[in-house]
């Protein structure tokens, strides 16, 4: 795999020089600002030992990045092998829990779950920024302040600030310190998720079927931003750059809250809609003779396989 050293370019001028990717500007790229040297050296060493592994193995679903995947088994001479989703939906129970039906026996006892359970369908935001990269307490006031100002419902789950928040927040929501996420995101009245960008987060919701409001924090997280907002179109960016000053108002904040949840509106439909055809790719993919299925049998075979031969190269067969 070769490495190819690109001259200074502006943050929002856009590179073509990524097979299979369609044009992405640079401030989607983090990495390639100068900022993350010691970053984009791992990242570099770990393109450099990729072709050294004896398999590849993607925690992601085909039918979403097939002409990604299709460039790195062109470029590749080991096996590729794409597993994905790599999401608890195994503890949900039978195929009929992963189709919004809510909570079943196994979460019913949660609060958040009752309380979810009275309100409308597709009504509720739920916003989780994850557990790994805080953003400032001024944009979590800015955040707040906005749900305050929308009157969108909305379940907000975030540590160490929660009694705080819930004051500002007002009577429209709930704001929890932990939940299933899976578990909330398929419930009905889940209309759409506020996410950070982290990969496993972003897949639930994509099994899920649900649109995104996008807010990305660092390292792969505009990419993938970019790739929920304009690849996959199934989502609105709220915030547009991985600055962490980047500080984005409540007024801004409130404008795409109602846009985003506002259901009957051109823009409204068609995102839950393409949701919807994503959702259905991704449970596909890990039926019977889902892509994701299929692939991890192939892995197992390849490993039996490659095991066997060991074997009889032992033993002089």
């Amino acid at each position: 795999m070769t490495v190819v050293k690109q001259p200074h370019m502006h943050p929002t001028q856009p590179t073509n020089y990524i097979p299979s990717i369609s044009w992405i500007p640079r401030v989607d790229i983090p990495l390639l600002d100068g900022n993350h040297r010691q970053i984009l050296q791992w990242a570099l060493k770990s393109c450099e030992w990729l072709p050294k592994a004896q398999y590849q193995l993607l925690p992601s679903i085909y039918e979403l990045e097939s002409q990604v995947i299709d460039a790195l088994k062109a470029n590749l001479s080991i096996p590729i092998y794409i597993i994905g989703p790599n999401i608890p939906y195994f503890s949900l129970g039978d195929n009929s829990c992963y189709t919004n039906n809510g909570a079943n026996n196994n979460g019913a006892s949660h609060g958040y779950l009752n309380w979810l359970g009275r309100q409308p369908k597709c009504s509720v935001l739920y916003i989780s920024q994850g557990s790994y990269l805080p953003i400032s307490s001024a944009q979590m006031d800015e955040i707040a302040n906005a749900l305050h100002d929308s009157n969108v419902r909305f379940m907000w789950v975030t540590r160490g600030e929660t009694p705080r928040l819930k004051e500002i927040c007002g009577h429209m929501g709930l704001v929890v310190a932990w939940c299933d996420q899976l578990r909330v995101l398929l419930h009905p009245s889940v209309g759409g998720y506020w996410t950070h960008c982290g990969w496993n987060s972003v897949i639930e919701g994509v099994f899920s079927g649900v649109p995104f409001l996008t807010f990305p924090i660092a390292m792969d997280q505009p990419l993938i931003s970019k790739l929920i907002v304009e690849d996959w179109k199934v989502g609105l960016r709220v915030k547009k750059d991985d600055k962490l000053d980047t500080l984005v108002g409540r007024d801004e904040i409130v404008v795409l809250l109602r846009k985003f949840m506002e259901l009957d509106s051109d823009v409204g439909r068609e995102m839950r809609k393409r949701a919807k055809e994503l959702q259905h790719l991704a449970q596909l993919a890990i039926t019977m003779d889902g892509s994701s299925e299929n692939n991890i049998k192939d892995f197992m075979k390849n490993i039996v396989q490659s095991g066997s031969n060991r074997v009889q190269v032992q033993n002089g067969i």
